[in-house]
């Protein structure tokens, strides 16, 4: 064997085919019964693979230490694996491409199976190996140790990736593990913090009726980061695509502040207030200027004190602060920031206390939102460790 690649997500199995493609021979160890699991899972509500958009505005929304994901991810755009380059990869699985309203780019079928099932096609015709339920265990000397059905397994790659994941959604194998092993080795690895997650919220006994429901229609800011995406009231506090694409700048401090009526301005908000009829209920009131029954009962649960003067009133539903008891479990997270530091990469990927291993996926020290950036980044870094691996290989012979 020449190549392991340990971990049979997006990262790890664009890694496999990169490498294979270069001519190596190929094994990818997964610890999972199948492969891509946390792949198949997002894929459940619609696969996003990237999104169609301008390429400044595409590349500014990824942040983290690791090399070729410091904004501006240049290996991204010239000739790596930005969206054009992700349709034309997933079109070349056979796979058939719309692209929504917002720019999100999704399989006509809108599941991941139908492509994660072409994907492993071609790499066994590759001649990639799997050997699935193979959990790595860390080093034993110079060899990578693993534990099997049958007991326990060493391998000696010349050149190794490692695909593992980082730390949220442990039950489908992202748990992390992997930390003491690296760290032992020198390694250096940012603490795990939670990304693409909800906010818990200790909601009034009214907002109950309200749980389940989506938010529309609003704009969300927080820091530099600006959402008009829908997001989701539970019992449990806020979540969905909205929140999570601010979701970072909330996580490290900044204020929330949810404009609930971003296409109006202010002094026409006001107008409206002013002109409702004296003898309506204040939430009444507000449900018929703010045209839907959840915004107004935000700004009742956010917002009060609510002003009795117009201006006043409308300059509070424009900036309602969002008030919230901290960022959900890592476990429950979407994705996770941190893991491996830049400092400790090539801009290969390579890592510089372990000569001919690679990393990528989200092991490294980068994050980015959901709506086809998270994904993007996975298939990029994949890309781009295996196009290390394969140079390395090519190297040492």
């Amino acid at each position: 064997m020449q190549a392991l690649v340990i971990g049979a997500g997006p990262a790890g199995l664009m890694a496999a085919e990169v490498l294979a493609i270069a001519g190596a021979r190929v094994v990818v160890a997964e610890a999972m019964p199948t492969p891509a699991r946390k792949f198949l899972m997002a894929g459940k509500s619609g696969l996003n693979l990237t999104r169609d958009e301008p390429w400044p505005a595409f590349a500014a929304h990824y942040g983290g230490s690791a090399p070729g994901l410091r904004p501006p991810p240049e290996y991204l755009e010239n000739g790596e694996i930005g969206p054009e380059a992700v349709m034309g990869w997933a079109r070349g699985l056979g796979v058939d491409l719309f692209t929504g309203s917002t720019g999100r780019v999704f399989p006509v079928g809108m599941k991941a199976s139908p492509l994660l099932r072409a994907w492993l096609a071609r790499l066994s015709g590759l001649g990639v190996e799997f050997r699935m339920r193979w959990r790595w265990r860390g080093f034993d000397g110079d060899g990578w140790r693993f534990e099997v059905p049958g007991g326990v397994e060493m391998l000696h790659p010349r050149a190794v990736v490692l695909a593992l994941g980082g730390a949220s959604w442990p039950r489908l194998g992202s748990d992390a593990a992997w930390v003491p092993w690296l760290a032992g080795r020198g390694v250096e690895v940012a603490p795990f913090r939670p990304a693409n997650m909800g906010f818990r919220v200790h909601w009034s006994v009214p907002m109950a009726r309200h749980f389940g429901q989506a938010v529309k229609g609003v704009a969300l800011h927080a820091g530099d980061a600006v959402s008009r995406g829908e997001w989701v009231v539970t019992a449990q506090g806020i979540e969905g695509g909205g929140v999570y694409e601010v979701s970072a700048a909330m996580r490290d401090g900044a204020e929330a502040l949810l404009d609930l009526a971003p296409d109006l301005a202010a002094g026409e908000l006001a107008r409206r207030f002013a002109a409702a009829p004296a003898k309506l209920s204040v939430g009444n009131r507000l449900r018929r200027v703010l045209g839907d029954p959840l915004r107004a009962a935000l700004l009742m649960e956010w917002g009060q004190p609510l002003p009795a003067d117009p201006a006043r009133l409308a300059a509070r539903a424009k900036a309602l602060r969002l008030r919230h008891e901290g960022a959900m479990d890592i476990e429950r997270a979407i994705s996770s920031a941190g893991g491996i530091a830049g400092a400790g990469l090539t801009e290969a990927l390579e890592l510089r206390a372990l000569p001919g291993v690679f990393a990528a996926g989200e092991m490294l020290d980068w994050e980015a939102p959901t709506g086809g950036y998270l994904l993007t980044g996975c298939l990029a870094t994949g890309r781009l460790a295996g196009r290390g691996a394969a140079a390395y290989l090519a190297a040492a012979r």
